[in-house]
């Protein structure tokens, strides 16, 4: 028995000798003296760098289309009554909504990733996930400063709106398809006393900052006497809805 698995061996290994010189060779070729890992993440941030860029000239384009298609309103209204209301009715709306610059006394919140420790002195029962701010961390803050009365907000340098989506992936921030790295500042204007008893009241923050103080994630929050927000320059349009079937409660 011994000598079949013996004889056995002796075929297959330099078969798979073969075989790992083959792999060798070819990775060495493709590399060329170089590191895979280090061209992939190479091929990986040009390409994140070419979509911002092209995202930034797509939101350029669209700010310029839509003054365009307002000049052409406002013309329109001066020959039309009801183009004219409906134009004044949108000026009345646009403040509340977000389309135009807001300024006022502010809070500004700054969340940031814990310092990254050396390799293999990561604590005992602490994950690299718990270093890091995560999205639901952001959404609290948002949610608390609405909730704290605030009438126009920013993240990073966009305004937001009622329908504005925080996504993160990794330790990164995306909002209105711009990618962002920590520290993240999220800035509300509104009574800055009612907007820091919001922050102070939210169960999400308060766990927030135990991690601040557990691991040395970044937490601040300053009053700003004067903040101009800009006005909001993302889409409106609706990508999900339903028409109900039947009217709410059985109505």
């Amino acid at each position: 028995m011994s000598r079949v698995r013996r004889s056995a061996w002796g075929s297959i290994i330099p078969v798979l000798t073969l075989l790992a010189g083959t792999l060798f060779a070819a990775s060495a070729s493709t590399a060329r003296g170089t590191s895979l890992r280090e061209q992939g993440r190479t091929r990986i941030t040009e390409l994140i760098t070419t979509e911002q860029r092209r995202g930034r000239e797509e939101r350029a384009e669209y700010r310029r289309l839509r003054d365009q298609v307002d000049g052409i309103s406002r013309e329109a209204g001066r020959h039309d009554a009801r183009v004219k209301k409906a134009q004044a009715d949108a000026d009345r709306l646009a403040a509340g909504a977000g389309f135009t610059p807001y300024t006022g006394r502010a809070v500004r919140v700054t969340l940031d990733d814990a310092p990254q420790p050396k390799p293999g002195e990561l604590p005992r029962g602490v994950r690299p996930d718990d270093l890091v701010v995560h999205q639901s961390d952001v959404q609290a803050v948002v949610n608390a400063l609405w909730a704290g009365g605030a009438r126009a907000m920013q993240i990073m340098d966009q305004r937001v709106i009622s329908t504005s989506a925080v996504r993160c992936v990794g330790n990164t921030l995306i909002l209105q398809g711009v990618v962002y790295s920590p520290p993240y500042r999220i800035t509300a204007v509104g009574d800055p006393d009612r907007l820091r008893a919001a922050l102070g009241a939210s169960g999400e923050i308060a766990v927030y900052r135990k991690y601040v103080r557990a691991y040395g994630l970044g937490y601040a929050a300053r009053t700003v006497e004067r903040a101009t927000l800009p006005p909001y320059t993302g889409s409106v349009a609706m990508k999900h809805a339903t028409v109900p079937t039947r009217p709410p409660h059985g109505g």
